[in-house]
């Protein structure tokens, strides 16, 4: 755990930090605040591994790669589950791609189109000089 390189990443993302939150602060504080971050990290992946199999832990990981907000959204979710005491056995990869599902139901859809303008193609002079 003890990687120089890590420590350096870590180092300079705390910079980064400082530097867009206006000035130094605290390193303690920083520093207490960056602890306080990995705990909350180790306690979601620790009841995510007790909650989920290892086919639903795939999916999951799949899915924190291409769209992590949504992954992040659904480990809170299940997260919150089995703090409520609503998971009574492992979650499977079937029942999480129901969670899935009806998640995608509540969430707004993206209205995100492509038009082409294919006029312009046509207008286009380059091809004139043959």
């Amino acid at each position: 755990m003890d990687d120089p390189e890590l420590e350096k990443l870590r180092q300079q993302r705390l910079a980064q930090l400082q530097a867009q939150h206006g000035g130094t602060g605290d390193p303690n504080q920083a520093k207490a605040q960056e602890e306080r971050m990995q705990a909350m990290e180790e306690t979601k992946n620790s009841i995510l591994s007790q909650v989920l199999d290892q086919n639903a832990r795939a999916r999951l990981n799949t899915i924190k790669i291409s769209r992590p907000e949504k992954a992040a959204m659904v480990e809170n979710m299940i997260c919150r589950m089995a703090q409520m005491g609503q998971v009574q056995s492992k979650i499977s990869e079937q029942e999480l791609i129901q969670i899935l599902e009806s998640l995608n139901q509540q969430m707004p859809k993206s209205t995100s189109t492509v038009k082409f303008d294919r006029r312009r193609a046509a207008l286009d002079s380059d091809d004139d000089d043959f």
